[in-house]
């Protein structure tokens, strides 16, 4: 499909499993201590896409001429506000109570890059919960520990399958890679 030797820089066990499914042979290439930061003025739509962009230029120096490095950042937004990665279990307990019986949308920020092309592109999907209670959250938080998570949840985990009401969009933008239009943008290159 592709001329090049595609590189996911990214250490997400999701993002592996989920390029994994489109059958293109691929290596994983992370490096260290990449500045995710963002002006406080970006708009949330903005976001995701703004840090892979800049964890692409990160590759870029480093790349060589065969390589295409794909590089991708996800973030939940509520009511225009971002839920990162929680510090600790209140900080993901807080985030699961304001998620609760709310609509809130996955933003994925997809960077393909060779040395001669770039290609960004952002994955919008809207998530609702239903009413979770107390018990539903710490159990989850105790027991899966989504420290590691945007927004404190994974959807393919317990957490989705009981608190899901509604998800319009790519499910698999809300795992963190929205394969679907990676395939279609390989086929560009």
């Amino acid at each position: 499909m592709v001329n090049y030797k595609i590189i996911l820089a990214s250490n997400s066990p999701r993002r592996k499993e989920l390029l994994a499914g489109l059958d293109v042979d691929f290596e994983v290439r992370v490096l260290k201590g990449v500045d995710e930061s963002y002006p406080a003025t970006l708009p949330t739509a903005e976001i995701a896409e703004y840090i892979a962009l800049k964890k692409a230029a990160a590759y870029r120096e480093a790349m060589a001429a065969d390589e295409l490095i794909i590089t991708a950042d996800t973030i939940v937004v509520l009511n225009d506000e971002v839920l990162g990665k929680p510090k600790d279990a209140a900080d993901a307990c807080r985030m699961l109570h304001e998620l609760s019986g709310k609509t809130h949308q996955v933003v994925t920020g997809v960077v393909l890059t060779t040395i001669g092309q770039q290609e960004h592109f952002s994955v919008v999907s809207n998530v609702t919960f239903k009413e979770l209670t107390d018990d539903e959250i710490d159990y989850y938080v105790e027991t899966y520990k989504p420290m590691d998570k945007a927004g404190a949840y994974g959807i393919q985990e317990w957490i989705g399958y009981v608190g899901v009401t509604r998800l319009e969009g790519s499910y698999f933008n809300v795992m963190g890679l929205p394969v679907q239009r990676i395939y279609e943008a390989l086929k560009r290159f």
